[in-house]
């Protein structure tokens, strides 16, 4: 199916490993123009390289944190005067260090507010203010299953994902009147590096092996296996379409049918 991205403007934060990489390739592939950000120069600009040469898609390359309000506006107003526009913001960023809650100090706290809901809060203010030129505009944030049910040991995540989850669904109350849908993808356990970290973090607390965490999760999957990142980049990809301008305000999961509850 063509989803009607060719020429779209697709900026995806934190893109240069993992999911964002993925999420960047699938627009891309689909004929998008790309930005894509990262704190890495080398793996940014290897990322970007990669990219074009796979799809032949133009991709804009930014250095910046998003834990800094400055590189958010910069990333998005350059992405938006390189390209003449913006069309779709992907917010993504790296999660935030495991640990119980009494594992973590105040300056842990503030490190994953700004990383997990700030980021987002700042982009999506940048980005508004061109999607309201265009009179259109898609916003999807990347958080994770635990804004349907708590992970155990990520009380950072658990605590800051759902905030994220919270805004999106104002924003999308707030802009569908400007044409602007917003909706979070909820990724379950997806083979990324950020999962081995959390796993091996994991498997030295028991004492045992990463592939023995790694089987043990899997066969709690109803589907038997951990998700691919090219599986959670097909829906963010179909989420930034005008196939999917009737979507907003919602929180899907792509997790192999872990997430236990109704909603």
């Amino acid at each position: 199916m063509d989803l009607g991205l060719k020429d779209k403007v697709v900026a995806v934060a934190a893109a240069s490993k993992g999911l964002g990489q993925a999420v960047a390739l699938r627009v891309a592939r689909e004929g998008a123009k790309v930005a894509i950000c990262s704190r890495n120069p080398k793996a940014l600009q290897a990322t970007a390289d990669d990219l074009a040469a796979q799809t032949g898609a133009p991709v804009l390359a930014l250095e910046a944190d998003l834990t800094r309000a400055q590189d958010a506006k910069r990333f998005i107003d350059a992405t938006a005067d390189h390209y003449g526009g913006l069309d779709a913001l992907v917010c993504n960023a790296g999660g935030p260090p495991p640990g119980s809650f009494e594992d973590v100090d105040d300056a842990a706290w503030q490190a994953a507010f700004e990383l997990t809901l700030m980021s987002v809060v700042r982009l999506t203010r940048v980005a508004l203010s061109h999607f309201k030129q265009r009179g259109a505009g898609r916003i999807v944030n990347i958080t994770s299953v635990s804004v349907k049910q708590p992970i155990d040991n990520l009380i950072l995540s658990n605590s800051l994902r759902i905030a994220v989850l919270g805004l999106s669904k104002s924003l999308a109350n707030e802009y569908g009147g400007d044409g602007v849908t917003v909706n979070c993808v909820c990724p379950g356990y997806t083979e990324t590096k950020r999962l081995d970290e959390l796993f091996q973090h994991r498997a030295a607390q028991m004492n045992v092996s990463l592939e023995d965490v790694k089987s043990y999760i899997a066969g709690t999957v109803p589907l038997g296996r951990l998700g691919q990142p090219q599986e959670l980049a097909d829906l963010v990809a179909l989420l930034c379409s005008d196939r999917a301008r009737y979507i907003t305000g919602a929180a899907i999961q792509v997790d192999g049918g872990t997430t236990k509850g109704y909603a």
